[in-house]
């Protein structure tokens, strides 16, 4: 008989639990008095969103976004489908007292200060006032709102308004925060900054669910992303797997290629571009790169670079929605 006085590591293991998971999510309208239409804002979405993740979900207007938000925040309720935040159901009290919410063109009282402000929405969520002052105050400085924390609110700028909404988002320490548009009318050392502490906030273990329609800014800061389109759920995955490479290389020549070059080059890969000393290269398979490189040095061309063409979010983006529109 063999005794484990241990479980080794791989029976230990367990997979990351999802902080946010929809399965068959739908949502329905009803417009009319006398003859109802039905308009279907969300339609059959599955997907989850992982501890420690900053998830960018990504769609046109109108492809449902905001609803889908509205729904896991208990603010509107599903006609289908089932969804939990944390482990609990929508609606819960429990989502409510461990979420952060940043709406897109929220409105504070004007004749309040920052500094009121955050004092004013620490006590909704029942800080204590010995520790709230100190909150409010390390909230100001991370979101660089320091220097304007007495100044009414009614002469900050979009951007800074928008840094405001993040500090009260981060008032009770939420382990989740729902952030829709947060970059939206910052310049952009300030939308540098809001990444900086975005990233920040995923190192320390928080989970972010990001709603923008800036794709350069998801795609830098995001590990996920989901694409919505008329309410369905188009694409959902890793940002490094759209963003990877398709075989796709660029090679910076020392001199142009010769047509004849570029007759031996077009023979043997599935396209090739050509701007001066810069080639862009698409293989069939990853067998063909040797090839080429043979093929230039012995036409004497000498090689300055030779590196894989990475892909943009954006791209992906307009060629996914695009035959869509089309269709």
């Amino acid at each position: 008989m063999i005794l484990l006085t241990s479980i080794p590591d791989f029976l230990n293991f367990s997979p990351p639990m999802a902080i946010v998971s929809t399965t068959n999510l739908s949502k329905t309208y009803e417009t009319g008095i006398f003859r109802k239409t039905q308009i279907a804002a969300l339609s059959g979405v599955s997907l989850s969103v992982e501890d420690g993740q900053i998830f960018g979900l990504l769609g046109p207007n109108g492809a449902g976004k905001t609803t889908l938000i509205k729904l896991l925040l208990g603010i509107a309720h599903p006609t289908s489908g089932e969804a939990a935040v944390l482990g609990h159901p929508l609606g819960s009290v429990a989502i409510r007292q461990n979420i952060g919410y940043l709406p897109e063109n929220h409105r504070y009282p004007p004749f309040l200060s920052a500094l009121q402000t955050l004092m004013y929405f620490g006590r909704l969520h029942g800080i204590p006032r010995s520790h709230l002052v100190g909150r409010a105050r390390s909230l100001l400085a991370l979101t660089g709102l320091s220097d304007w924390a007495t100044m009414k609110i009614k002469k900050f700028s979009k951007g800074m308004l928008q840094r405001l909404g993040l500090a009260q988002a981060l008032l009770a320490d939420p382990p989740v925060l729902f952030l829709d548009e947060p970059t939206d009318g910052v310049d952009p050392i300030g939308r540098k900054e809001i990444r900086d502490i975005l990233t920040t906030l995923r190192r320390g273990g928080k989970t972010i669910f990001l709603n923008s329609h800036m794709l350069s800014e998801v795609e830098e800061i995001s590990d996920r992303v989901a694409i919505l389109n008329k309410g369905r759920l188009v694409h959902v995955g890793s940002v490094k797997d759209i963003t990877a490479h398709r075989l796709e290389y660029e090679i910076q020549l020392t001199a142009p290629p010769s047509p004849e070059v570029l007759s031996g080059l077009r023979a043997l890969c599935k396209h090739v571009e050509v701007s001066g000393n810069r080639l862009t290269v698409h293989f069939f398979d990853q067998t063909q790169t040797q090839a080429v490189l043979d093929h230039l040095r012995t036409s004497g061309l000498a090689l300055e670079s030779f590196s894989p063409k990475k892909s943009k979010l954006e791209d992906y983006f307009i060629q996914l929605l695009k035959p869509r529109e089309e269709a």
